[in-house]
C-alpha cells in the first residue's frame, strides 16, 4: 500500500517543474512528473531519483489527460498534490528577439488570436481540464491541495500601476492568461472551500527558463520555492491566496 504522499506537477520535465519535483521529493512524497514528451519525463525522473514516475500528459490533449487520471487511480487510487505548472508563453517569438521588442506583436489592436489561443489553450483552458478531472482523485485524500504557477504579470492591480515595471508588456496573451489563471483559481478554491480543499496560486519571480528564453533573473530553485512551500502547507493552511516567497501577497 500507498503510504507516501502522492503529487503530480505538470509540466515537469524542466525548469521550475523540474525543481519543483526534486524538491518534493526531497520532502518524501512521491512524484508523478507530467510531461508533453514521456521520452523527456523519464529523462527528467532520472534527475529526480527514487520515488519519481514519469506520467505522460499534455494539458492540450483531454485523452491525454483522462489517461492520465485513470493511471494514477490505477496505481495510487487517489492524489495529495495538484501542482499546475505546465505552460507556454508564445508561439511566435523570435529567437534571441528580446521580450520587449515581441511584446509589441501582442498588442490588443495587432495581436494574433490564433497566437491567443494557443497559449490559452495550456495556460488556462489546460489548466481547468486538468482540474476536473484529477479532482476525484483529490476529492479521495482529506486536506489535499491545488497550487497553481502563475505570474506577477497578471496582476491587474499591479499593472494598473504607472510605476510597475513590466506594465508596458502586459498584454491579451501570457500576461492576461495569468491573470485568467488568477480568476480560475479563486473560482476552484470557492468551490472546494467547504470540502477542505486548499487551492492557492503562486508566482515564481521572474526566473532564467525556456518559458522566456532563459533571460530570466532568479534560478530556478528560487522559482520553486513559494510552490513548494504552499504544497506543504497543512489543512489549517490559507485557500484563495496569490502570494510570491516568502508568502508575500500579489494583489489580484
Amino acid at each position: 500500500m500507498q503510504d507516501k504522499p502522492i503529487a503530480l506537477v505538470t509540466g515537469a520535465n524542466q525548469g521550475i517543474g523540474l525543481q519543483i519535483a526534486k524538491d518534493l521529493k526531497a520532502h518524501g512524497f512521491t512524484v508523478l512528473v507530467g510531461s508533453r514528451d514521456f521520452e523527456r519525463g523519464e529523462a527528467a525522473v532520472r534527475e529526480v531519483g527514487a520515488d519519481a514516475q514519469a506520467l505522460q500528459l499534455d494539458v492540450t490533449d483531454q485523452a491525454s489527460i483522462d489517461a492520465a487520471a485513470a493511471r494514477i487511480r490505477s496505481d495510487f487510487g487517489r492524489l495529495d498534490v495538484l501542482i499546475q505548472n505546465a505552460a507556454i508563453s508564445n508561439t511566435s517569438r523570435l529567437p534571441g528577439q528580446a521580450i520587449a521588442d515581441h511584446s509589441k506583436t501582442t498588442r490588443p489592436s495587432v495581436v494574433s488570436l490564433d497566437e491567443m489561443r494557443a497559449v490559452w489553450d495550456t495556460n488556462v483552458f489546460g489548466v481547468l481540464a486538468v482540474y476536473q478531472a484529477m479532482l476525484p482523485l483529490l476529492r479521495a485524500t482529506p486536506g489535499s491541495r491545488i497550487v497553481n504557477v502563475s505570474s506577477g504579470v497578471g496582476s491587474l492591480s499591479t499593472n494598473s500601476d504607472p510605476a510597475f515595471a513590466y506594465r508596458g508588456i502586459f498584454g491579451p496573451v501570457y500576461s492576461a492568461s495569468k491573470t485568467a489563471l488568477n480568476a480560475l483559481t479563486l473560482a476552484m478554491a470557492i468551490e472546494l472551500e467547504p470540502e477542505g480543499i486548499r487551492v492557492n496560486a503562486v508566482s515564481p519571480g521572474y526566473t532564467k527558463t525556456n518559458l522566456n528564453g532563459y533571460s530570466g533573473t532568479e534560478t530556478v530553485e528560487d522559482g520553486a520555492r513559494e510552490a513548494v512551500r504552499v504544497a506543504l502547507l497543512g489543512p489549517d493552511g490559507p485557500t484563495g491566496t496569490f502570494t510570491r516567497w516568502e508568502g508575500e501577497t500579489i494583489p489580484w
